[in-house]
């Protein structure tokens, strides 16, 4: 027996405004809302889903979990300025100059990190 990953939940302040942020990166869509928490998952109802759920304070550190993330039928470059074009920040968590990704953030600083190589190039 084993278990599934069913959700993967953000804290936010403005979960409005996170859920449609991970929206537009994906390409996915609302599936759910209820008692403040925007559940959001891909158009085939595929998990996992990703829950934002409301809280009162501000992210204050570095993410223990974060997404790692390939762009997926464009180059990498593109994918960045995306990103950045929806809202993402570049992020300093630390890494080192010779790093092969990207470390950004979502508008409520929850890290995230673009990979060097796409989903065609990691095949």
């Amino acid at each position: 027996m084993s278990s599934r990953i069913a959700a993967i939940v953000i804290d936010a302040v403005q979960p409005r405004v996170v859920a449609d942020f991970w929206c537009n990166v994906l390409g996915w869509h609302v599936v759910e809302e209820d008692d403040g928490v925007i559940s959001i998952g891909p158009p085939d109802g595929a998990w996992p889903t990703i829950d934002v759920v409301p809280v009162p304070e501000n992210k204050s550190v570095k993410n223990r979990l974060h997404l790692d993330l390939r762009a997926d039928g464009t180059s990498t470059a593109d994918e960045l300025e995306r990103f950045l074009g929806l809202g993402a920040r570049h992020a300093d968590v630390g890494q080192g100059p010779d790093t092969t990704w990207v470390v950004l953030s979502d508008p409520e600083g929850n890290e995230f990190c673009l990979l060097a190589r796409t989903v065609q190039e990691a095949r």
